[in-house]
């Protein structure tokens, strides 16, 4: 009996992941904003994405500012940028959620969709960035998440089109060609 009682546990908890296959999309999950707000991705639908997931003490934060430039140039143009802040390299996104929205617009004027802060690598991964760092949930590529300011791209279906480096700049000819195709 208590056999029987583990693995029904352990195919539960197999079963979520399972439905994630390479026919899902980003408009599958819903996630958290960074108020604590259910946001379902769904809402993007029609829209490029790009997915980000950030932090306010790195190297590379400043990329928040080309990050906010490339929103304000091309949000009218069925386009949206949606950061995750997650603090899995080095702790250098160690603020709460109203820490890093404060240091966010202060700092970089961010209103681009901010959600809540996540873990985009490990064990706690979120099943957003678990989907999209997994060929077979995304149907596309392996790409796990090797520093902060990794980039998703996301096509207006919700499927994932690549992954790119975190050292590649938001407004690189690469992104604004895809962005404008």
């Amino acid at each position: 009996m208590k056999k029987n009682v583990l693995s029904l546990l352990a195919l539960l908890c197999v079963l979520p992941m399972a439905a994630q296959t390479a026919d899902s999309t980003i408009y599958d999950f819903t996630v958290k904003n960074i108020a604590g707000e259910d946001f379902s991705l769904a809402l993007l639908k029609g829209k490029k994405v790009m997915i980000v997931n950030v932090a306010s003490k790195c190297g590379l934060t400043p990329q928040y500012k080309q990050l906010e430039a490339l929103y304000e140039q091309y949000n009218d143009s069925d386009f949206v940028i949606v950061g995750f802040p997650a603090n899995n390299f080095g702790a250098q996104e160690p603020g709460s959620n109203e820490e890093i929205l404060e240091f966010c617009t202060v700092n970089y004027g961010v209103t681009f969709p901010m959600m809540e802060k996540i873990s985009v690598k490990g064990d706690d991964i979120a099943p957003l960035y678990r989907w999209l760092t997994t060929k077979e949930a995304n149907g596309v590529v392996d790409a796990p998440v090797t520093w902060n300011f990794q980039k998703f791209l996301i096509d207006e279906e919700g499927h994932l089109v690549k992954s790119l480096a975190p050292k590649t700049l938001p407004d690189s000819e690469e992104i604004i060609s895809w962005i404008e195709s």
